[in-house]
């Protein structure tokens, strides 16, 4: 989504604030990754997590109650709740540098972090781990780079007729600045439906139609279609979107959950269905503070650009693992 008054930056184009750096670590072979979003100074934080079936790290220390009010980095992961293994890995690197939390004589790296479910893509006998995390902040630089990298390297969409009907998704990215202000977007996209563009108004990715190949099926057309199949819910394949605003606005633990609440909405504005039983839809926050801002501004523009980034999830991503990309499928159409 692009406003006519703002320029959006997504894919490589896109810019981090100052002091943000994002690296990834993936197994190719297996189809399973991670990607770090850090900040070595520290960032204020806060998280939302919608869907009902999250697979998370850390995500109660940012509640506006506890004691830590500043955080190092978050790692989006895929492998499920295996993944969230990778975490230490980032802990260690961290770690290793002096970098952290101080208390009773110690340093301790605050990590969160936030996994997909990408066992049923590639291979399930591999999953983010400590050395994968490691590798990830080792790789971290200000250069973006989408699509099957990272965490999204398993990515997929449209799921709700089974694998074989799904569409390859990715790793997004989407940034813009207002004056000094910058607020950038990371995303990895692993929907169990359809992935919508409001400005172009029309279905980008999703579920291939079982009838007509040439063509996505409405979401809740492919519903019906599945419970004629199977009465039980449980068909229904597990998800979960993950994503890290970053931004040099200034805003206080309270106020960084409110902008992650309101991210999600660009979640409901692209995906269909969203915040499902099974999905772990959850945004993160990360502020450096170093940027006088209204609070509300910057939950509007990530939100946004939360939008574009999604977007990109699934242009910038490659056909690969036996799912056809969004471009490959629109380009053997024409």
């Amino acid at each position: 989504m692009q406003s006519s008054f703002l320029t959006i930056n997504t894919g490589a184009e896109s810019v981090l604030p100052q002091g943000f750096l994002v690296g990834h670590a993936q197994d190719d072979v297996h189809a399973t990754g991670c990607t770090v979003a850090m900040c070595k100074d520290g960032a204020v934080a806060g998280v939302s997590v919608r869907g009902a079936a999250p697979a998370t790290m850390e995500t109660d220390l940012l509640d506006p109650r506890n004691t830590v009010d500043h955080i190092n980095a978050v790692i989006l992961s895929g492998g499920s709740a295996f993944g969230l293994e990778a975490a230490s890995g980032v802990m260690s690197w961290f770690s290793k540098r002096n970098i952290g939390f101080s208390f009773a004589g110690a340093c301790i790296p605050i990590v969160c972090g936030a996994s997909i479910f990408d066992l049923s893509v590639g291979s399930a006998s591999r999953f983010p781990d400590r050395e994968m995390g490691y590798a990830a902040c080792e790789a971290a630089t200000t250069s973006i780079t989408t699509g099957n990298v990272g965490a999204g390297i398993g990515a997929s969409v449209g799921k709700i007729l089974g694998a074989e009907l799904s569409m390859k998704s990715g790793l997004g990215c989407a940034s813009l600045q207002l004056n000094d202000l910058i607020v950038t977007a990371l995303v990895v996209v692993n929907a169990v439906g359809n992935i919508f563009d409001r400005k172009r108004n029309e279905t980008i990715a999703g579920v291939i139609h079982p009838y007509n190949k040439t063509s996505i099926i409405d979401p809740y057309e492919a519903f019906s279609l599945m419970l004629q199949a199977s009465a039980e819910q449980s068909a229904i394949p597990s998800n979960t979107t993950v994503s890290c605003v970053m931004t040099n606005g200034i805003v206080t633990k309270s106020q960084a959950n409110h902008v992650a609440d309101m991210v999600h909405d660009a979640y409901a504005r692209s995906i269909e269905p969203v915040h499902t039983g099974f999905d772990g839809d959850t945004a993160f926050l990360l502020s450096s503070a170093t940027i006088q801002s209204s609070p509300d501004l910057i939950g509007i523009l990530a939100t946004l650009v939360m939008e574009s980034a999604i977007h990109d999830a699934i242009h910038a991503a490659s056909s690969a693992y036996g799912l056809m990309s969004s471009r490959d499928f629109f380009r053997s159409l024409s």
